[in-house]
């Protein structure tokens, strides 16, 4: 363990109240799926996926993404249809081929012991975010579950932090968000908030930065527990 993280898990909880996670990537191993989502789906209209297409949609919320898909690429159906289909093609992917990140039930059981609340913020839509809390038995962990579509901006505008921070009751400076992509990170911190980076494949070419850019980072949730 570096000299930044060698008292973490000492320092990661000091003064905090609340934690407050990201979803793909962070809570599950899930970012490799919606690139596999846009290959499939804009396969349907005969284009092939642009090479930097994730960079560019990172961060924003799931409504966004399906405008900014619509006004790219001309995708003919409605945004609403758009987003119904992602939902479709995402759910059974959830189901059957994405688990949590090793290690996440035994840190969220960590939280509730120590007494701090629990939220999400995520890019996801509301249905997929619910429907994979309830798969993986994480409702009960959690006071508070937002989305991008909640807030004025997606990430990396702080709003979906501070609005999940005000519904726990707790001031932003006494938030630790977990976070796996640099948009997210750069939300936490402009929100006012600690941030602990997690280690993901989809976006490990940048893990110099996002440990840079971050107050702590981690590899694995067992290193806090």
């Amino acid at each position: 363990m570096s000299h930044k993280n060698q008292d973490m898990k000492n320092e990661i909880f000091k003064g905090m109240e609340a934690v407050i996670f990201d979803l793909d990537g962070t809570l599950v191993d899930s970012m490799w799926m919606w690139r596999q989502i846009d290959i499939e789906y804009l396969g349907r209209f005969g284009i092939p996926l642009p090479e930097h297409l994730q960079a560019d949609i990172e961060g924003m919320s799931f409504s966004e993404t399906a405008e900014y898909f619509k006004k790219r690429f001309s995708i003919p159906h409605p945004v609403e249809q758009m987003k119904e289909d992602w939902n479709r093609m995402a759910w059974d992917k959830y189901m059957n081929e994405v688990p949590l990140k090793p290690g996440v039930r035994e840190f969220l059981k960590k939280c509730r012991e120590l007494g701090l609340k629990l939220g999400i913020a995520t890019s996801n839509s509301r249905e997929l975010v619910e429907n994979i809390a309830k798969v993986h038995n994480l409702r009960d962990y959690f006071s508070c579950i937002l989305t991008g579509c909640d807030a004025k901006k997606g990430k990396p505008a702080p709003d979906i932090y501070l609005l999940v921070a005000e519904q726990l009751g707790v001031k932003p400076e006494c938030c630790l968000v977990f976070e796996d992509i640099i948009p997210g990170i750069a939300a936490g911190k402009a929100a006012g908030m600690k941030v602990c980076a997690v280690e993901d494949a989809y976006s490990q070419g940048v893990w110099e930065e996002k440990c840079r850019l971050a107050d702590f980072y981690v590899k694995d949730y067992r290193e806090l527990v």
